[in-house]
């Protein structure tokens, strides 16, 4: 028999046993697969209700406590180089970024008098939180390990008893409460009466909201208001 019959020769069929041992190694396989994909749903299940249980904006806390600590870390750095920190921020990035930061910081929080009772309340609610030092994540880790589910407490939680106040921050509040009564008492001097102003009011009270109207107001509706004055208005 020559070469070319040799090599062009058919493959030798498998035996049953080969056949057998094959299909056992391919059901053999499956199997790790189907278990192998098991375990990995399994983990996902509980990576989800572990996420479902935390509060909706809980990335973005835990984003900007981390550029937080981050940045208060290079400033420190820079503070003990001798550098201003803030200048060598700025020199990071461009000057048209530089200025859009400069416009934004400024509009931030601009004070533009009372208009409503909600806007005042979200001001001052700014101005608590910027006021408020930066988060130290190692106690807020702890505090999570050692309280676990009351931590973000719930409708079925009891966390009256668990949490005792530090004595530097009950101070805190006692020295910014005490401020803003102090700040308070600047603006609740009792005005002096005009004896030639138009009673336009019932009460004290109604004569201060009456004020507030018309200082915001008072442009656009004094035409309307001398039309009712002649008792021309239509």
């Amino acid at each position: 028999m020559s070469a070319t019959e040799e090599t062009s020769s058919p493959p030798k069929e498998m035996t049953f046993a080969e056949k057998q041992a094959e299909r056992m190694k391919r059901l053999r396989s499956l199997h790790s697969a189907r278990n192998e994909a098991r375990t990995h749903n399994h983990q996902e299940v509980v990576a989800e209700e572990a996420r479902n249980k935390l509060p909706p904006n809980y990335e973005a806390k835990r984003r900007q406590a981390e550029w937080l600590l981050d940045d208060q870390q290079k400033r420190d750095e820079a503070k003990q180089e001798g550098k201003d920190y803030d200048r060598v921020k700025l020199l990071q990035i461009s000057a048209v970024e530089a200025e859009r930061l400069e416009r934004k910081r400024k509009k931030k929080n601009p004070d533009q008098g009372f208009s409503t009772y909600e806007q005042a309340t979200v001001r001052q609610y700014n101005r608590l939180v910027k006021n408020m030092p930066a988060a130290d994540m190692e106690q807020y880790e702890k505090q999570k390990q050692k309280y676990g589910d009351a931590f973000y407490g719930g409708p079925n939680v009891i966390i009256h008893g668990m949490h005792e106040d530090r004595k530097d921050a009950v101070d805190k509040m006692v020295d910014d409460l005490e401020g803003q009564i102090a700040k308070r008492a600047k603006y609740s001097r009792r005005r002096i009466h005009n004896d030639d102003a138009d009673i336009d009011y019932i009460n004290e009270r109604n004569a201060k909201f009456n004020k507030k109207l018309e200082r915001f107001y008072g442009e656009h509706t004094a035409e309307i208001k001398q039309n009712l004055e002649r008792g021309t208005a239509i």
